[in-house]
């Protein structure tokens, strides 16, 4: 599981509160907005808890440059697990395929030479399936380690972020070639066990939900 630490509005002691949380669940990473890489390393240096920080988070539609410099500056770190981007969900919708494959593949290059793995956002509420399916194939082309379906911030559109019907198609797209992670609207414990079951690599859950999935809650 992913911790995901990524509310604009939270405070500094309300993220090193959630990131101590994350380590004492033993989750693989706490994801977090990288500017917080500094505030949040040293309670996870370590620990078997890396920091996962967002890249281009969540919109997706900076500049190809823009994002590289942020993967630069969190991978300064070496708490980092892996980098979570977000494609440009606009390209993908355009049909430019190409273009977002070449996006990727630049931070998948600097990811990559540092020894990092690279997870894609595709977005999944903001696309039809015939963009899921092409868009999912945009990532493999780029070199990502990982396709993953939402950020969890969607407005404007009927998102179901982790939906089953989506990851399946996510599955069946990139077969072995890469890694699926489900993320979005997971927030009972069925949903989380059925995506087990689905062979799902990694979940991201907001931090309200953790606790609910992992049936802690009494």
């Amino acid at each position: 599981m992913d911790y995901s630490v990524l509310k604009l509005e939270f405070t500094e002691e309300e993220i090193i509160r959630y990131c101590k949380d994350g380590v004492k669940l033993g989750v693989a990473q706490v994801c977090i907005r990288p500017g917080y890489m500094e505030l949040c390393e040293p309670y996870v240096k370590g620990t078997n808890t890396k920091l996962g920080p967002t890249c281009d988070f969540p919109f997706g539609n900076g500049s190809t440059e823009s994002k590289v410099a942020q993967a630069k500056i969190a991978l300064q770190y070496d708490t980092v697990g892996e980098v979570d981007m977000v494609a440009n969900f606009g390209l993908i919708r355009s049909g430019k395929y190409d273009a977002v494959a070449e996006d990727i593949h630049a931070v998948a290059e600097v990811c990559h030479a540092k020894g990092i793995e690279l997870k894609v956002i595709l977005e999944t509420g903001a696309l039809n399936e015939e963009q899921i399916r092409k868009g999912a194939h945009a990532v493999v082309a780029g070199g990502a380690d990982w396709v993953k379906t939402s950020t969890g911030f969607l407005t404007g559109f009927d998102d179901k972020g982790a939906d089953p019907k989506i990851v399946q198609i996510l599955i069946d797209e990139v077969g072995d070639q890469i890694k699926v992670k489900g993320s979005g609207h997971i927030r009972t414990r069925e949903h989380f066990l059925h995506l087990i079951d689905m062979v799902v690599q990694r979940m991201g859950v907001g931090y309200k939900s953790v606790p609910v999935v992992l049936g802690l809650e009494k």
